[in-house]
């Protein structure tokens, strides 16, 4: 069996732990039966030991395996990771992910996306990453009582993520370490209008209006002052036509969203200011978790 997560942005400015998108880029897993267990890896941390021996994946497996059969199996598992790790697309929703639904494949038992989206919630307690993980296209997500409830758009083909990945990690956990410990009242009001216009902008299409909407006071410029580039990376992105331009989760990855004609300009001017730097453009996935 092959199960594949797509890649998140989530927060995406005012949004914060709430709003997240998928794009077209996949980590696969393909599972066989075997004799004896055995982890390959291809793409992204293929060089890391660590995630041969202490892998994520396998132990949120192994447990809902073991749960659903009462037994340990032995499978042979080739990972094939597109997604950067530590960069704020999403890459350990998408091992959540991913291992939950395999353990349900591979114990032939059906689960419907609501309910792997809530058995990922003990994982991960914010929903802004795994629920575009699970569902595809732009999400507006929040926890009651231990469950996800979310909304879920569709986006359109003539736009385009140009992303910026940056060479050096940020830690989501000490990106969180930099964040006041309080807001002002007005600064909660500034990022609760834009939010909500952010989602109503989706839902309705209204792009033009996403660059008002996706302005944030509660986290992107603390966790951007980590890596002074990104500034210069959010200027370019605003000054050529990008609709929204965000912190994609803690970075060090910037999304930028763009109708699809001015998309490989700005592309352009990215690799040529920051050649250390990888670029990209990418569709949007409106599918989420595939089971293959």
């Amino acid at each position: 069996m092959t199960i594949s997560v797509p890649a998140t942005s989530a927060n995406l400015g005012p949004g914060f732990d709430t709003l997240g998108l998928s794009l077209a880029l996949r980590n696969k897993v393909h599972i066989q039966p075997s004799t004896f267990f055995s982890v390959s890896i291809k793409g992204e941390g293929a060089n890391n030991p660590r995630l041969k021996g202490n892998n994520l994946f396998i132990n949120i497996f192994n447990d809902h395996y073991r749960h659903l059969t009462g037994k340990k199996g032995l499978f042979r598992f080739k990972f094939y990771n597109k997604i950067p790790l530590s960069r704020g697309l999403g890459s350990s929703s998408a091992v959540i992910v991913s291992a939950i639904a395999s353990a349900y494949s591979a114990a032939g038992v059906n689960i419907t996306k609501r309910k792997l989206l809530n058995l990922a919630l003990h994982y991960e307690h914010h929903p802004d990453n795994i629920t575009p993980a699970v569902m595809g296209g732009f999400n507006v997500a929040v926890v009651e009582n231990r469950k996800v409830y979310s909304q879920k758009k569709r986006i359109p083909n003539y736009l385009k993520a140009v992303v910026v990945i940056p060479d050096k990690p940020i830690s989501t956990a000490y990106s969180r370490t930099t964040l006041p410990r309080s807001y002002r009242k007005e600064d909660a009001i500034y990022n609760l209008g834009r939010a909500s216009l952010l989602t109503a902008c989706f839902f309705n299409e209204s792009w033009e209006m996403l660059r008002v909407a996706a302005r944030d006071r509660f986290h992107q410029a603390a966790r951007m002052k980590n890596l002074p580039e990104l500034f210069e990376v959010q200027k370019i992105a605003i000054e050529n036509n990008a609709l929204m331009s965000t912190l994609s989760g803690s970075g060090s990855t910037f999304f930028n969203m763009t109708y699809k004609e001015d998309a490989e300009s700005l592309l352009e001017k990215y690799r040529k200011r920051f050649p250390n730097f990888r670029s990209a453009i990418y569709d949007f996935d409106n599918d989420g978790v595939i089971f293959g």
